[in-house]
């Protein structure tokens, strides 16, 4: 059976928003089989490994079944553990976020009795919990099980491997009769069958072949990351990896939106592709993809079904995959026609249950590795320089220029005062800006003008972060503005143009000093929290126009000075008039000269 979209299982539109926030796009193949006998009130038995998406199975029928008028259990779900059972729960919690009315309640050894009673007595409906609590629960006369639609036993086999056999007979025994009973279960042994035949009614088997794949090839990693820190983390692992093709994964159509901005507005040449994409607009940004005119495409599951790109090198898992089957087909992407990939993925959080999950659904080893800090990264583009002068010293493919050396020597300077002076100007040199790009009206379209970086490089190289400037030898992002984390840049860490940021007092006037560009004056200052890299981010964004356009960025405390090329200053005001930025409504306007000099 092939996977179907959720809007075709015949679910309430307040699960199928909640299932969309989730990032849901397609059901996964337990999902499309056991939802709708589940929905028709026939019992299941499932048998498919932890992490193939079975929670989901379970948990949204369980959902549509539950009467919010009555306030009392009518879902009961038995977990093997603790972890099992606060995470179903979450699950569950997420899936029922737009349905008012339902209220779901864990209940397992290690928590607060009390905490747990006051849920039972406020009308919890749906039921999670470990077989030892819940007949604590049933001895106590706390739990009432009189109203029970739905009883669901969650790796059975497990809490058989656990001694929970006996409770769990007693368990089903005391729920009524007329019920639906659902089993999951990776394996069954003959126990597990005679439960199955004992408590359930003609059940409509459901079974999953477990997919696990060998992947040699693919180095497979994660990281226990904050989600506050993801975007720094990612920065830094590119650069430390000195990546030139990835496809990063995100969970939701507006985290693909929002990681795109951060990636373009720190300097890297990235794209997304969306649902919300129309199929012409997905094809010409795969195709920039496949000629190297993109560094990193950002994706969610299903707009990345149809990427067939050999040379990917990595593949982020920025968000968790929903279960192991997304998982394989997203690492997938890399390590293609023989060559070598790496996969890693971030973890936040209880996620780390998820992520075991999809261990043992694939069977892949999967290493957990600490965040690099800046100062591995920084010790890594150093050792890649040296590497560089000495090969290039090996090679002896270079200018001696013994006279200048000799008339420098013969002055009293020290070689090794001199290597330092030359490479201390080859960082800045390295770090001037580009010349003024060409009118970008010269292009027909938007979308017939070159991707960022252009076609100006071969295939085999990284793309350049300007129109005529040679990448720096030792990795070109040496120089990058770090703009989570911005004060006055050193000049040698300014981006070209749209990086441009301290520039003296005087240009705070109505008019740019820089030919072909124009001066807009936005109500966001210092004082609401805002950055230069977030203006260039949001104008980018929000316009899809180059960074380039972008010139000096000048922050004051109440409003914001920005330089902009003069054929889009127009399409900049109108597109970003009125867009709620920063939690404010944004006004942004041409910067006029009033009297006295001062900038209206």
């Amino acid at each position: 059976m092939q996977k179907k979209p959720f809007s075709e299982l015949g679910l309430s539109p307040e699960v199928l928003k909640a299932v969309a926030q989730m990032g849901f796009e397609e059901a996964s193949h337990i999902q499309s089989q056991a939802i709708p006998p589940l929905l028709s009130g026939s019992d299941v038995v499932g048998q498919s490994q932890t992490g193939s998406g079975k929670t989901a199975a379970f948990a949204i029928p369980a959902i549509e079944c539950v009467d919010v008028t009555l306030r009392a259990p009518q879902v009961l779900i038995l977990c093997p553990t603790r972890e099992l059972a606060v995470q179903v729960a979450e699950e569950v919690a997420k899936l029922s976020a737009f349905k008012k009315g339902v209220r779901e309640l864990p209940i397992y050894g290690g928590q607060s009795y009390d905490r747990q009673l006051k849920g039972l007595q406020n009308g919890a409906q749906i039921i999670i919990g470990t077989p030892g609590r819940v007949m604590d629960h049933l001895e106590r006369g706390t739990l009432k099980l009189a109203q029970i639609k739905m009883v669901i036993l969650d790796e059975a086999d497990r809490m058989l491997d656990m001694g929970f056999v006996d409770d769990i007979r007693t368990i089903l025994s005391k729920a009524p009769v007329e019920r639906q009973t659902v089993f999951f279960s990776a394996t069954m042994p003959k126990v597990i069958q005679g439960l199955i035949k004992t408590f359930t009614k003609n059940p409509v088997q459901v079974a999953i072949e477990a997919q696990a794949r060998t992947m040699p090839a693919i180095d497979q990693v994660y990281y226990e990351v904050d989600r506050r820190a993801k975007v720094d983390v990612l920065c830094r692992l590119i650069d430390l990896h000195d990546i030139k093709l990835g496809i990063i994964f995100c969970a939701t159509k507006m985290m693909v939106d929002d990681l795109t901005e951060h990636l373009i507005a720190r300097g890297y040449q990235a794209d997304k592709m969306h649902g919300d994409m129309t199929q012409a607009m997905r094809e010409r940004v795969i195709n920039k993809f496949r000629r190297k005119n993109l560094e990193f495409l950002i994706a969610t599951d299903v707009a990345a079904r149809g990427i067939d790109v050999d040379d990917v090198e990595v593949v982020f898992n920025y968000d968790l995959p929903n279960d192991g089957e997304d998982y394989i087909h997203r690492i997938g992407r890399t390590g293609r026609a023989g060559r070598s990939g790496k996969a890693i993925t971030f973890v936040a959080g209880r996620e780390i249950y998820k992520m075991e999950n999809i261990i043992r659904f694939t069977q892949s080893k999967v290493r957990r590795e600490k965040v690099p800090s800046e100062e591995e990264v920084e010790a890594k583009r150093a050792n890649a320089f040296s590497d560089l002068i000495r090969k290039t010293l090996d090679e002896g493919k270079y200018d001696k220029q013994e006279a200048l050396i000799g008339r420098l020597l013969d002055q009293g300077h020290s070689a090794t005062d001199l290597a330092a002076v030359l490479l201390h100007l080859l960082q800045k040199d390295e770090a001037k800006p580009a010349a003024t790009p060409a009118p970008a009206d010269k292009f027909s379209s938007r979308d017939d003008r070159p991707a960022r970086g252009g076609d100006r490089f071969d295939r085999g190289d990284r793309p350049q972060r300007s129109f005529d400037r040679p990448a720096p030898a030792y990795g070109d992002r040496a120089e990058r503005p770090r703009f989570d984390k911005f004060e006055k840049p050193a000049r040698s860490e300014r981006a070209p143009r749209g990086a441009a940021f301290d520039r003296p007092e005087r240009e705070e006037g109505a008019h740019s000093h820089e030919a072909g560009m124009t001066r807009l004056i936005l109500g966001a200052g210092k004082d609401h929290d805002i950055r230069p890299g977030d203006l260039l981010g949001v104008i980018v964004g929000t316009t899809k126009l180059p960074k380039e356009t972008v010139g000096v960025i000048r922050l004051m405390p109440k409003q914001s000075f920005v330089d902009v090329a003069e054929d889009h200053a127009d399409a900049i005001v109108d597109k970003l008039s009125g867009i709620t930025f920063k939690g404010r409504k944004l006004w942004i306007k041409r910067a006029v000269q009033g009297k006295g000099g001062a900038v209206e």
